[in-house]
């Protein structure tokens, strides 16, 4: 059984750019706002950093994805972008669909840079448009307009073959009308990829503080769910399958780096903040590497790589991220998988409160080529973070 279940696992390489023009009330990602930065010294950061981490790895097989996130990576000089892609290439070979995404804002001024970043090798690209109205967009403190994003989303397509779209639903006063004409306008676009996030209230964001204050700043969960199942409903019938809880693709556009993570596969992760997974001899290696951006310089500087915390994953930690990722996933996890790589079920799973939230209708739990597969139903998509509550031991 081990042996058959075994396989080669795609590694993915992740690229922080951690500076914002401003930082939006709702992120809680390592994103700085900065007048100066040292574009020459992240470079050099970037490259030593790559290089460190490459030779922590047991073997150094070609990659599958680079993704530039942030932050925002649309600020970087698309000449940076060119010596972490190239440094990347030299180092690891490239596997012959390498998918290399970029996130961007839809201002004016970086949609100007995209013909560089596509000269630099990207060809992915992902816009964080978030909402489709000028209130939405001064809600969630976005810095472009409604228009300004639109003109960027074709730029974009007339510069990449796969071009994907964020956009941010459940704002207090949002109604069912008013996404579903969202959804309308985004679907005729016809792209090939979707983001959709619920917006969530996160701690140590402005909107947080508020919300401790008392603001309502997200819909009731009854009005949230009934977008969530309207929204899987109109991009089914517009022909994009939700393959994870929040993402929405056509078929064989679905993010293959994102799937890494989700699919608990290998990846390292360079810049300000970044984390790696990746299995090694003694178990599953995990790193993440120092949170400011000057401090992540310095240490680059001085030792060439910034990583400050370095240890082996306990078995049951690792499994439990199998589930918290893969659950997210329609096509759910392989017990089994879980099994040979983290040791006997009865050690991270709740065998009595799956089997209740599969007679519920929330779990599924099929045999597939001898290994059993469990997944969350559309329906148990909505209560994700209970279900995971009670099946983890």
């Amino acid at each position: 059984m081990a042996a058959s279940l075994q396989r080669e696992k795609p590694l993915g390489l992740y690229v922080h750019w951690p500076f914002c023009k401003s930082k939006c009330p709702y992120c809680d990602f390592n994103s700085h706002v900065s007048s100066a930065v040292d574009f020459d010294g992240f470079e050099s950061g970037l490259l030593g950093e790559m290089a460190h981490l490459a030779n922590r790895l047991p073997t150094t097989p070609p990659l599958h994805s680079i993704f530039f996130g942030g932050g925002t990576p649309s600020l970087m000089p698309p000449k940076i972008v060119a010596a972490v892609i190239a440094k990347a290439e030299e180092i690891f070979s490239f596997a012959p669909d390498i998918e290399i995404t970029a996130e961007a804002n839809p201002t004016s001024v970086e949609a100007a840079n995209l013909a560089g970043f596509r000269d630099a090798g990207i060809n992915r690209m992902s816009l964080g448009v978030q909402a489709m109205n000028d209130d939405d967009l001064r809600f969630l403190g976005r810095e472009h307009s409604t228009n300004e994003a639109m003109a960027a989303m074709h730029i974009a397509r007339r510069i990449f073959d796969r071009v994907s779209m964020d956009l941010i639903y459940g704002l207090p006063y949002q109604s069912k009308a008013a996404w579903r004409q969202t959804l309308d306008d985004v679907l005729r676009l016809e792209l090939d990829h979707l983001s959709l996030y619920q917006l969530t209230i996160e701690a140590g964001t402005v909107f947080h503080t508020r919300h401790q204050k008392g603001d309502i700043l997200t819909g009731n969960d009854d009005a949230v769910a009934a977008l969530f199942e309207m929204t899987n409903q109109m991009t089914a019938a517009a022909g994009m399958s939700a393959y994870e809880v929040s993402n929405y693709a056509k078929s064989g556009a679905e993010c293959r780096h994102n799937l890494i993570y989700w699919r608990a596969q290998n990846w390292i992760g360079i810049g300000p903040g970044a984390h790696s997974r990746f299995d090694d001899v003694g178990g599953r290696t995990a790193l993440a590497t120092r949170r400011s951006p000057a401090g992540w310089l310095a240490a680059t500087k001085s030792s060439g790589h910034a990583i400050e915390n370095d240890t082996i994953e306990k078995k049951t930690d690792w499994a439990f991220e199998r589930l918290m990722m893969g659950l997210r996933l329609t096509e759910g996890v392989s017990l089994c998988q879980i099994e040979v790589d983290c040791g006997p079920r009865g050690d991270w799973l709740n065998a009595e409160m799956m089997r209740h939230h599969i007679d519920a209708g929330l779990l599924t739990n099929t045999d597939m080529h001898g290994a059993d597969r469990l997944a969350t139903t559309q329906k148990g998509r909505l209560f994700l973070n209970r279900i995971l509550g009670d099946i983890l031991l």
